[in-house]
Formats: structure tokens, sequence, C-alpha cells
């Protein structure tokens, strides 16, 4: 002990010896002790001199330490203090912390190269991985806490290496999961720190952690600790579920299909007083929006971006994030960092797309957001960050979105332009970040342009109808006109490469607009200028983007211009350029430093305005048409008249194509409909076979009780009929027989109740048999009158048929009277002259005088005649009326007699069943030796005495 205490710094006899002497003494106790309580001092020596010795304990007593590990596993004092020593040697913070700024680097890089050679040691010996994830599972705070940052330290100084060690070990990593569910908060977030170093880069590993149920623990830990107002801790899980889900498509889904992306929303529920910004919470709600940029990542697949997009849609998430995106006294940075997120939450999700339109920003008037954002684009003042941001939402916005595509563009066309000028549009504003005096305002406006007409022919072709007003007194001029007007005049490189991309995307695949552009005589010349000329090295990318024009207006050129047709650019290009400088010029673009940054994701990210060239899907054009103009560039004449046959077959088969889906949608849609109904059919079809089943099995189960109540009754008449004797020697209790008598007394009076009943549906009966017969006698009465108004009917036809013979003879005799009188006036003609003419007068004077008086005796009779068939008819239609009115009376009593007779059909059957009833009980009651009264005999008077001695007879 006395060594111990000189070693401590305690008062000593001798001289102080060197540090690596003492360490190679304490090595020794270490290796040699057989106490445990020296072998614990002299391990906590060594603790307490490896910080300031490192590489000589590192040196001496490593293998020592190890070999305490091994073997004093009982005792947790001792264990701790060797994984506190280890952890002194092997870890580089330590030494970080101690170093002061003016050291020079070549010191850090000799710590970092200690750390890793002495970790490379501990870890040849995997057994010395695995030992010290045993070490790790004791419960005892003294041994599992240094483990922890042991084992963190050995993951930062060799973490491939480490990891692999732990994926092979068994339970190697599950076993480090449950340091998230310890309760001390420190073991708790040094387990995180571990599990971060644990996860990167690994995607084995991450699968792991994830499926051992580490979202819902780091979720519960970041609720717990206050969300985005929590500290460090909360810092540290959003750290760690970033390795979990940056890059892994598994673990993506496993986030969304465990509806996790939900739990998500309140950590951006910032409240309304965004006055309390702490760094610390500005670093955790930086990270939040990070992590919900890795699930909707445009790396991501397609398929799981668009499913995490529509799942923060109706959570309400991407609604949270746009109360923040309007929310004032927001950080620039964390502003910044919401409007990218939203971005790529919305880009290709029509919903998001839409909702993100329809929001507007807390302004009297209200103003839509997308206005907003693209005022702070077109703002020169406002940060360059925040710029790129709001120009990355826009496109994201417009991204595969028709819809909103149209909508900007139709803010730009003369019929919708607000006249009074109180509201300011989105076309209205690219319109004036499009030629204002700011290059980057210039180049944003064009970009953001080119996003609205990106794949849409049907754009490009309207946009051609924007007409400008330069200046007061002059007429205005088209959109395209302008741009070539700006370009013509020198203006900044940003600017002029703005102008050129959005001229290549507007012409690209549209021949209205090449033709518009090619009909201004001072655009080719302009373009063959600026080609031809040898430039410097800022001016080669104008060049190589005034090539990719030049060769545009040529492949989607339809000739349509005579002095402009395929044929003749092309010479104009060999004469004045040269086939193979304008390809040279035209590769400027692909070659450029700028260009291949573009290319590579999405988000617009610069270091500053000045690298602020290309576009990324620009970058997407000039890969498609660069190798087509080059092509088409070295085409003959009859090349392109075969190019464009094949084009117009290829569009005839097109629409051929287009018209067959067309068909197919259409029959598809019927086939689901069929199925749909089919469907409904079936599910119908067996709702009532199954109907049928229950009751076909519940009619079964009434026939099965039926036959057992049959049985059962046939069991009991038999069993009183074979041991009436039994029960009567044996006797039975005086409450069944009560009960008997009870049940007998009623059914008498319902006996009396059904014969009460009876007797009032008689008396009925013989009401309505009396109004029926009264009924009959009217109706007989009825019946002769009208068999007597028909017979007297009948009698007036037969006279009116007589009268009717009786004129037709008249007229006979005087068509007859007529004849003879003709043939008197020819023989009056024919007669002697010599008798005169006024015999022959007064004889046909006679004979019409005697005509018209039968005549008028005739007519006088027919009108008679004719008034008595009137009077006849209308007595006729009286009477059959009367006859109807009693047919109904006489159905209608019918039905009531009927109906009579049925209840009391009913009646008898009741009272007959009630007979049966009572006989049977009275059987019953007879059997066991009870007095019973018979009703009919006491009802009869005459055979009462019989009936009394007959029942004293019984009782004897």
């Amino acid at each position: 002990m006395n060594f111990l205490r000189g070693v401590m710094g305690g008062p000593s006899a001798g001289p102080q010896p060197s540090g690596a002497d003492t360490i190679q003494k304490l090595c020794d106790r270490v290796a040699s002790s057989t106490l445990l309580d020296d072998r614990r001092d002299a391990v906590r020596a060594l603790k307490s001199l490896s910080k300031k010795y490192r590489l000589e304990v590192g040196i001496q007593a490593m293998e020592h330490l190890i070999h305490v590990l091994q073997t004093d596993r009982s005792d947790s004092e001792i264990i701790g203090y060797a994984l506190d020593t280890l952890y002194n040697v092997i870890s580089n913070d330590l030494e970080e912390e101690e170093q002061d700024d003016s050291e020079e680097e070549n010191s850090a890089k000799q710590v970092d190269d200690l750390g890793s050679q002495f970790t490379e040691i501990f870890i040849k010996q995997q057994e010395n991985v695995t030992l010290l994830l045993t070490l790790v599972e004791e419960f005892d705070f003294h041994v599992r806490w240094p483990g922890v940052k042991l084992l963190t330290s050995l993951l930062k100084q060799q973490g491939p290496q480490v990891q692999q060690i732990i994926l092979v070990s068994p339970m190697g990593v599950s076993r480090l999961m449950d340091l998230l569910a310890d309760s001390r908060e420190v073991i708790r977030n040094d387990g995180v720190l571990l599990l971060q170093q644990l996860t990167k880069s690994n995607a084995a590993i991450q699968k792991i952690v994830a499926f051992e149920n580490a979202f819902e623990r780091l979720l519960d830990i970041i609720t717990e600790e206050g969300n985005s107002d929590g500290g460090i801790v909360v810092e540290d899980c959003l750290l760690l579920l970033q390795n979990l889900l940056k890059n892994n498509n598994s673990n993506q889904n496993f986030f969304k299909e465990g509806s996790y992306i939900q739990r998500m929303k309140p950590w951006f529920e910032v409240g309304d007083d965004n006055c309390g910004w702490s760094a610390q919470k500005v670093t955790n709600l930086h990270l939040m929006l990070q992590l919900v940029r890795v699930l909707v990542s445009p790396t991501n697949p397609p398929g799981a971006t668009s499913s995490c997009q529509k799942a923060m849609f109706h959570c309400g998430l991407l609604q949270q994030l746009c109360t923040i995106l309007m929310a004032t006294g927001v950080p620039a940075d964390i502003l910044t960092e919401t409007i990218n997120t939203v971005s790529e939450v919305i880009r290709g999700c029509q919903t998001n797309q839409d909702y993100f339109a329809s929001v507007n920003a807390p302004s009297n008037p209200p103003r839509p957001a997308i206005v907003v954002l693209l005022m702070s684009m077109v703002n020169e003042r406002q940060p360059f960050v925040l710029r790129c941001a709001v120009l990355y939402c826009f496109q994201c916005f417009l991204y595969k979105n028709q819809k909103g595509q149209g909508e900007i563009v139709s803010t730009l066309l003369p019929s919708t332009i607000d006249a009074t000028g109180n509201s300011v549009s989105a076309g209205q504003l690219l319109c004036g970040g499009l030629f204002s005096t700011d290059s980057l305002s210039n180049w944003c406006a064009a970009v953001a342009l080119a996003h609205a007409l990106q794949e849409n022919a049907t754009l490009k072709e309207q946009l051609l109808r924007v007409q400008l007003a330069t200046s007061i007194g002059n007429p205005p001029v088209s959109l395209l006109q302008q741009c070539t007007n700006i370009l013509s005049q020198g203006s900044k490189v940003q600017t002029r490469v703005g102008l050129l991309m959005l001229l290549c995307t507007w012409l690209s695949n549209c021949s209205i607009a090449v033709t518009h552009f090619l009909h201004n005589p001072a655009n080719v010349p302009f373009l063959t200028g600026q080609i031809a000329e040898n430039l410097g090295e800022e001016e080669q990318l104008v060049q190589g983007l005034c090539a990719l024009l030049l060769g545009i207006s040529i492949y989607y050129n339809d000739n349509s211009l005579e002095n402009y047709r395929k044929e003749k650019l092309k010479q104009l290009i060999e004469k004045r350029i040269g086939r193979e400088n304008f390809i040279e010029k035209l590769g400027f673009i692909s070659k450029h430093e700028l260009y291949s940054r573009a290319a590579q994701k999405p988000q617009p990210s610069f270091s500053s305005p000045d690298h602020m060239m290309f576009d990324h899907e620009f970058t997407k054009l000039v890969k498609e048409l660069e190798g087509v103009i080059c092509k088409a560039i070295y085409k003959s004449s009859e090349e392109d008249k075969k190019e464009e046959e094949v084009k117009k077959t290829l569009e005839q088969h097109d629409n051929i194509v287009t018209h067959y889906k067309k068909v197919i949608r259409e029959q598809d849609q019927e086939l689901e409909e069929l199925k749909q109904r089919v469907n409904t059919l079936t599910s119908q079809n067996e709702q009532l076979q199954a109907t049928v089943t229950q009751q076909v099995s519940q009619i079964q189960q009434h026939k099965d009780q039926y036959n057992l109540l049959k049985v059962q009754l046939g069991k009991d008449t038999q069993h009183h009929n074979s041991h009436g004797d039994t029960f009567q020697m044996n006797g039975i209790q005086t409450e069944e027989v009560s009960k008997l008598k009870e049940e007998l007394e009623e059914w008498k009076n319902k006996h009396e109740l059904l014969q009460g009943q009876l007797k009032e549906k008689d008396s009925v009966i013989e009401k309505l048999n009396s109004s029926q017969l009264e009924m009959g006698t009217t109706e007989q009465s009825s019946q002769t009158s009208k068999f007597g108004g028909l017979e007297h009917n009948n009698e007036l036809q037969k006279e009116l048929e007589m009268l009717k013979s009786q004129i037709q003879l008249q007229s006979a005799e005087i068509s007859k009277l007529q004849m003879e009188n003709q043939k008197l006036q020819v023989m009056n003609t024919t007669a002697d002259p010599m008798l005169g003419d006024s015999g022959a007068t007064a004889a046909s004077s006679e004979l019409e005088g005697r005509l018209e008086q039968e005549i008028k005796q005739l007519k006088s009779e027919v009108k008679t005649l004719s008034e008595e068939k009137e009077s006849l008819k209308q007595h006729l239609d009286s009477s059959s009326s009367t006859v109807a009115i009693l047919q109904d009376e006489k159905s209608k009593l019918q039905r009531e007699v009927a109906e009579s007779k049925k209840e009391q059909d009913d009646l008898l059957v009741l009272l007959a069943d009630q007979d049966q009833k009572i006989s049977a009980l009275k059987i019953k009651l007879k059997d066991l030796g009870v007095p019973v009264e018979d009703e009919d005999d006491t009802e009869s008077g005459d055979q009462g005495d019989e009936d009394e001695d007959g029942d004293e007879e019984e009782q004897d």
C-alpha cells in the first residue's frame, strides 16, 4: 500500500519513479497479485494515469486490462475501472478537449492515429468485442455506462470493422437496442450515441435496428423530451433516425407502413408566439425538416416517395408545414428549409400541388402563397439561399402538373389579366423579374417560366399570344420578340443564359414557336454571328446555348417559311460557321463544370449567385437534343424527307394506338361495371342462400321439436296409464293438485268467454241474415222492376219497328203515286188536243194535295215515335244504374256474411280444442283422485241428480 500511496502522490522516502516505471509496476501488480483488492487498487491507479500517460498505459496495460475483464467478472468495481482505463486509452475525445486552438494540425493527426492503432489492437481479437457486448448487458451502472462509452469510441475509430464483428455476433445488435429502454437517462442517451455510430453507412444493421422497434422508442423519447423544444437528446434521436432512413428504402417503407409519419405532425406545432427560438430549437426543427425530406427525396423510388407524400397530406403534416411557411417571426434558415421541405412534399403529387395552390397568405387582401413566394424570388434584397429555395418550390409545384402550368400561363394571357391592377399575378411577377435590372432575377424568372412550359406543347403555343407594352406610344411586342431583343442588346452572361434556356425550352417540340422565332429576320443572323465569333471562356457558354437554339430551329422546323427551310439553314451553318465548329460549340454546354453540378439533383444549390447558370431539367433537355441535333446537321435533304415520312407514319400509328387505347379504356370501364354488377348479384345470391339455409335449418329444428314433443306426449300418456296405480298409492303433493285446479279454473273462464263471444257472433250473423233477406226482397223488387222496364222497352221497340214498316209501305205507295203522276203527265202530253189543259191541271193538283197531307202525317208520327224512344232510353239508363248499385251492396253483404261465417268456424274450432283440453285435464284430475264436477251435467236440469250420484260413486 506504501507503493500505491507513492503512485497516487503521497509522501515517500526515496526519489519519485518515472511514469513508465510506475505503469510497469502497476501492470505487474495487476498480473501477479492474488488479492482482488490489490488488483482493484492497481487498476484504479492505471485509470488515473491513463489520461496523462495514454501511450504508455495503452502499450503496457491493455493486455492486462482485457484479462481483468475476462477473469474478474464478479467484481463490478474493478470491471468499471478497467473499462474506463481502456476508454481513456482508445478515445480521442479527451485529447481533443485538452488541446488548444494554437496547436498544430499534425498533433491532432497523431492523436487520431493513436486512437485508431489502439482500436486495431483491441479488435484484433474478435472475442474482445463480444466480451464487451456481454458487459454492456450488465445492469450495474458502473459496468454498463463505461462499456457503452468504450464501444462507441471503438465504432468512431474503426467503424466498419467493429460493425462487422457486432453483426456476426449472436444477438449483438439486439443487446444494444436494450439500452434505449434503460430508465437511467445517462445510459439511454449514450446508447443513442452508440447506435448513431453503429448505423452509419451499414444498411444491414440499419434494417435490424429498425425491426427491433427503434422507431417507436426513438419517437417516444422525442415526445417525452418535448419535441422541438427538447434538448440535445432530441437532436441525437433525430440524427439516429436520419441514419436509419436515409437511402434505405426498406426502412422508409417500414416507417410509412407503421404509421410513424402521423407522429411527426406534432413536431411542427410551433405555436403563434414565435418569439422563443432558442439555438437548440432551431437545430432540432432543422433536423426534423431534413427527416421529412429524407422520406420524400427525389432520389427515392417514385412509388415510395408518392406514398409518403399522400400520407403526409392525409395526416395534416403538409398543412402544418404551410402554416410555418406563412407564419411571421420564423428564423430565416428555418423558413428556407421549410420551403425546401414543402417543395419536395408536393413535387409530382397532384393532390398536394392542388392543396398548395389553394394556400393563402394571412395578408389583407389575402394573396396566394405562390404569389408571395415569387415576390421574394424576384426581390434582390432577399437572401440568396431563400431565393433559391423559392425557385425550387415553384419548380416542384409545376413538376408534372399541367393544371398548375395552365394557371400560371393563363395569368399572362390578355383575356385574364386584371385590368384594375389591384392584385399582382404570378405571370406579372415573372415578366417583371424577366426584364428587371437584376441578373439573378432575370435568370430565376426565365427558369421559372421555362418550367411552366415543360413538356406542354399547348401552353407553348398559347404563350405566343402574350403581348408586352414596352413604352408609351409604341405598339406592343410579343414576349418571344422581347426575349430576343434583350439577347441582342448584350446584357450580362447570367441574363443571356437564362433567356437562352427559356427560348430552347419554348421552341423544343413546338413547330409553331419555331416558325414565329424564324419569322423575325434578325434572329438567325444574330445566332450565327454569336456562334462564329471567337470569344473568351465566359462567352463560350453563351455560344453553346446559341448553337443549341439554332439546332432546335432546324430539327423542329416544319419548312413553312421558304427562306428558312431546313436545307437552307444547314447551308448557312456550312458557309458561315462550319459543321465541325458548330458541333464543337454545341459541346461546350455538356463539358461545363456548372452543367455537371446542375445535372446531379433537382434542387438548385449554388455556392454563390455567379455559379447560378444551369437548371436541372434543362440538363435533361440538352442530353436529349445534343445527339439528335448533331445527326440533323449532317443529314441530307433526302434523309430529311424520309424522316418526315417516318414521322408522319409514326403519328398515324400513334393516333391509331391512342384510338384503340381509348376503346380499350372504355371496354375496361364497362368490364369493371359488369364485374361490379356480378359481384353485387353474387353477394345478393349468397345472402339469399344464407337466409334460405337458415330458414331450412329453422324449419328442421321446428320439425324435430314437434317430433320430440309428440314422442314425449306419447310416453307421458303411457306412463300415466301404466303407473297410475303407483301414483295413487304414493299420493301426490297438494301443490301440484292446486296448480292443476288453477289451470282448470283458467280454462273454464276462457271457455265461458269464448261462449259469450260465440253468442255475440251468432246474434251478429242473425242480424246480417235478416238484413240480407230484406236486401234480397229489395233486390227482387228492383229486379222485377228492371224486368218490367225491359219488357216495356221491348214492346216499344216492337211498335217502333211496326211504324218503320208502315213508313216503308207508305213510301212505296208514294213512289207508285209519283209513277202514276208521271204517266198521267205523259198521257196529257199525248192526249187529244180537243181536251183542254184545265182537266189535267185539276187532276195533278188533287194528287199533289193528297201527297202533301200524307207526308205531313207520316212526319208527325215519326217525330212522336222518336220522342218516345228517347224517353225509353233515359228510363233504361236509370234502371241499369240502380241495378249496379244494388249489385255492389249485395256483394258487400255477401263478403260480410262470409267473414262472419269464417269467424264463427274459427270460434267453433277454438271451442272444440278447449273442450278437448278440458276433458283431458278432467281425466288427469280423475286419475289423480281429485273430485271434478262435470259442467255439462250441472247445466242440464234433468240429469243433475244422476250426475251427483255418479260423483258419489266415483268418490267411493
